[in-house]
């Protein structure tokens, strides 16, 4: 007997698959409804499938995964849940964005089916609820972005519109897991004026680069400028100092020579014929002076006696003389003061 129970049943469950009734008839409704077995007493449910049966028109159980056995008559499989991930392409929508701008926006929907019992009685079509509820959402989050915003804030929005769908899906026993915005088409005109705002910011950058480059380029020069007039006038400063202590060097040399020159002149002066020596130099020294005149000017200024040569060494000797006389009476007198004023002198050295 039980042979041919099993053979009744899958003779039955042949039929079924040949021909299998649909409770939906909307293409929409067909993705979530596979075919409904006929009762056969023996049932045997795919993975990842869910049989909701209904016994005499109420909610009985749903049958798990397996072998499962069925009252004939009295059960019915009313829903068959797939509980695998679903992909749903939403329709393009148009919508408005802040700034008043008309965009044509497309997506696509991943959702899940967690309670079989909620999707199958909580909501007449699953599909076209969550679709007409992501179409709603699209449109409420993208009225509070601009144009601007929602191609740089896509997974923000995508985020929200999860958000605001499960949400509302948490009655329907569905689980929206992702929503991604395939495509987002601008009008013609609003498209010429954003490659246009790019083509404007990209200038600006260039002209904003290139006008800092001049300002770096004619900071360098200036610091360099500035360098080059330092290093210079310390160059400057040094060869002034270099000449000064070269000058002053030169000056003490000249003096040390001409003190030693007069010295030694002083000494020749004291021997005998040192006068007739002193008349023989001034006597040079006037031809020499007279055989330059008017070579560097035009106006000159001669004595009365120019050809008296004798005469003019007898006037120098004679003024010569005389300063000696009083160099000679001078320096009794200084010695006297210093002997009269003790405290003035400076002490010994030690």
């Amino acid at each position: 007997m039980l042979r041919t129970l099993c053979r009744t049943g899958g003779a039955l469950l042949q039929q079924t698959q040949r021909a299998a009734p649909r409770l939906w008839v909307t293409p929409a409704q067909q993705r979530w409804a596979s075919s409904l077995p006929m009762n056969t007493l023996v049932l045997f449910v795919p993975q990842q499938e869910a049989w909701v049966v209904e016994r005499m028109g109420r909610f009985h159980r749903i049958l798990e995964p397996g072998l499962n056995f069925l009252i004939p008559l009295l059960d019915r499989i009313r829903y068959v849940q797939s509980l695998k991930e679903i992909v749903i392409d939403v329709p393009e929508q148009s919508a408005v964005s802040l700034d008043n701008v008309t965009l044509q926006i497309d997506g696509v929907l991943y959702l899940r089916i967690l309670d079989p019992f909620k999707a199958s009685y909580g909501v007449e079509d699953p599909e076209y609820a969550v679709t007409q509820l992501a179409q709603t959402t699209m449109r409420s989050e993208l009225g509070k972005l601009t144009l601007d915003k929602v191609f740089r804030e896509r997974e923000s929005l995508n985020s929200n519109i999860v958000h605001s769908i499960n949400q509302a899906s948490d009655d329907w026993g569905i689980r929206c897991l992702r929503y991604e915005i395939k495509d987002i088409h601008v009008p013609p005109r609003v498209k010429e004026s954003m490659q246009m705002q790019v083509e404007a910011e990209r200038k600006k950058r260039a002209t904003v680069l290139e006008s800092e480059g001049t300002r770096e380029a004619a900071i360098n020069v200036a610091e360099g400028r500035k360098q080059a007039q330092i290093l210079a006038s310390e160059g400057e400063k040094a060869e002034r100092i270099n000449n000064a202590t070269g000058e002053a060097h030169a000056v003490l040399v000249k003096a040390e020579a001409k003190s030693q020159a007069i010295r030694v002149l002083s000494e020749a002066l004291s021997e005998q014929n040192g006068n007739a020596a002193a008349s023989l130099t001034v006597a040079e020294q006037y031809v020499s002076a007279f055989s330059n005149l008017a070579k560097e000017s035009n106006t000159i200024l001669l004595p009365t006696n120019t050809g008296d040569m004798s005469s003019m060494v007898t006037q120098a000797m004679a003024i010569y003389n005389t300063l000696g006389k009083t160099s000679q009476k001078a320096a009794p007198e200084v010695l006297e003061e210093k002997i009269e004023n003790p405290e003035n002198q400076s002490p010994p050295l030690q």
